[in-house]
């Protein structure tokens, strides 16, 4: 059988493997799937794995169930379905975030965990590149002119994901808690080797919000927006959170 390719960095994958390691084993959805390499070592974890995905047609895995599933929609899993929830590269293709995540919650059991990444354009040179060009590596300019070259390089629609939802830190705590997810942890798929350059923008970043009087009446975002994980983060945030 082929090794599925890798859909998302590696270095996400070995992150999600980390944070399940020390788990139970348990019920597991993986979406979007893409062709299934994250679930391939999922199931080598113990866990049992069911995969969706907007292009089931593109997974490579055998004996693995495979649905499909648009994250704008209805996943077609019953209520509290799963002990866990892995979203990888998922949430930024997608029009609506806010319903995949209230999707996500429907499907999960009680205490069950959600693992969702999401790009890190809150990194300093995220910010930075914003700043100069108007847009970040993550989120380029897009036109359908761009879409049909893709197209005529890759072959198919069904291999291109383009990201459309540039989703911060605290727009995504917001959706997890509105949606009834809490305990939250964050996961840094690496760390950016040259972030030391940016040590003395960093501290003149955090002093400027520590005396302005919207970061006083909202402290606790202001610090967690500035903190060394978001601000000299790696590309990507991994939340880690619980189902009540």
């Amino acid at each position: 059988m082929e090794i599925p390719f890798a859909m998302a960095h590696p270095a996400i994958y070995e992150t999600v493997e980390r944070i399940l390691g020390p788990m139970p084993r348990g019920r597991l959805l993986d979406v979007p799937s893409g062709r299934g390499a994250l679930a391939e070592g999922l199931i080598k974890m113990g866990f049992e794995v069911s995969c969706a995905d907007l292009y089931p047609e593109i997974f490579q895995l055998e004996n693995v169930e495979i649905l499909k599933g648009d994250l704008d929609g209805k996943l077609p899993y019953k209520d509290d379905s799963f002990d866990y929830i892995v979203c990888i590269e998922g949430l930024e293709h997608i029009e609506n975030p806010a319903n995949a995540i209230r999707e996500f919650s429907r499907v999960l059991k009680s205490g069950g965990t959600l693992i969702a990444s999401v790009p890190n354009i809150m990194n300093i040179e995220e910010r930075l590149r914003w700043l100069f060009s108007g847009y970040t590596s993550h989120f380029k300019p897009l036109s359908s002119d761009v879409q049909a070259e893709y197209v005529e390089i890759v072959g198919s629609m069904e291999e291109i994901a383009f990201h459309i939802n540039p989703i911060g830190y605290s727009e995504m705590r917001y959706l997890l808690e509105k949606s009834g997810l809490s305990e939250f942890k964050l996961h840094l798929d690496k760390e950016k080797k040259n972030s030391w350059r940016f040590l003395p923008l960093t501290a003149l970043i955090r002093l400027s919000t520590r005396f302005s009087s919207e970061a006083k009446r909202r402290r606790r975002w202001a610090n967690e927006l500035n903190s060394n994980e978001v601000l000299l983060g790696g590309n990507t945030l991994i939340f880690e959170a619980k189902k009540q």
